[in-house]
């Protein structure tokens, strides 16, 4: 009888199978909950304007939300929602302006234009129309009407404001202890006086600034009446949250003054109170 063939049967051990990558997902996953605990982490400890822009992104990634993230100011100056706000706001100006006939002489006196900085608003003086009386810082009858309803439509709005007062070249001839440094603040406080009387919040305000002469509207002509003016900054959210504001509520006309061609000047003391006995002035 031949000898039967001897028969070794091996096993093959397994390593991983079908299973074998699994915890390759697992790790995964465990990487990319501890990238957003970082993130998190990260953003509770960042700035507010930091948040709001990462929030408006995640809100709206095509940026054409309200909070949109296009800088790390948030909403950014250049954002589309605010441009839209601006030009909005500025058509309903120019039509309450509009629509007061005492003020239709007026009508080219006042300005309103959209910057960096937002909504000016410029009440400017001719040889034909003002606002104050030659050498005084009172808003005469014109000045009351325009920054009374000033403050009724601004008021309606979120944004701060700020205030500024400004001459002409022409030295100021009276007092000797007063200049158009003194006659620009005042009358920018007296705009804010009776505007915040007339409807605007009290932490409305952020700055109140007295520039005389050194922000000309029409450097080729000095004396040119226009260059005497108030200019009204409604202050945009980018603008806002930039840190530009110098108090809750506080007026200021500036306590430092910068060299340099195209530089402005500001009034190193606040001007609360209006003076009297002005003569020959702007």
């Amino acid at each position: 009888m031949p000898t039967p063939p001897i028969i070794v049967i091996k096993k093959k051990a397994s390593h991983g199978g079908h299973h074998g990558g699994a915890w390759k997902v697992a790790y995964a996953d465990f990487v990319t909950a501890m990238m957003a605990l970082f993130i998190v982490l990260w953003l509770m400890n960042s700035s507010k304007p930091i948040q709001v822009a990462v929030s408006g992104y995640f809100k709206d990634p095509s940026g054409t939300g309200k909070q949109t993230g296009t800088t790390m100011d948030g909403t950014g100056e250049k954002a589309q929602p605010v441009k839209q706000d601006m030009a909005k706001m500025k058509e309903e100006l120019q039509k309450s302006i509009q629509g007061i006939n005492d003020l239709a002489k007026l009508k080219n006196n006042i300005e309103i234009t959209i910057t960096s900085e937002g909504l000016r608003i410029d009440l400017l003086e001719s040889e034909s129309g003002t606002f104050f009386d030659s050498g005084s810082s009172t808003l005469n009858k014109s000045g009351q009407q325009i920054a009374t309803l000033l403050a009724a439509e601004l008021a309606k709005a979120p944004n701060r404001l700020s205030i500024e007062g400004h001459t002409d070249a022409k030295p100021f001839a009276g007092k000797s202890s007063f200049s158009n440094w003194e006659l620009s603040a005042d009358r920018a406080n007296s705009a804010r006086r009776l505007m915040q009387q007339s409807g605007l919040r009290a932490d409305q305000i952020s700055q109140v600034r007295g520039f005389a002469d050194q922000r000309l509207r029409n450097p080729k002509d000095p004396l040119d009446p226009s260059n005497r003016r108030i200019s009204i900054i409604v202050q945009s959210p980018a603008y806002d949250t930039a840190g530009n504001d110098t108090g809750e509520g506080k007026s200021s006309a500036g306590d430092t003054q910068e060299s340099g061609e195209g530089k402005p000047s500001a009034l190193g003391a606040k001007a609360e109170s209006e003076p009297t006995g002005k003569e020959n002035g702007k």
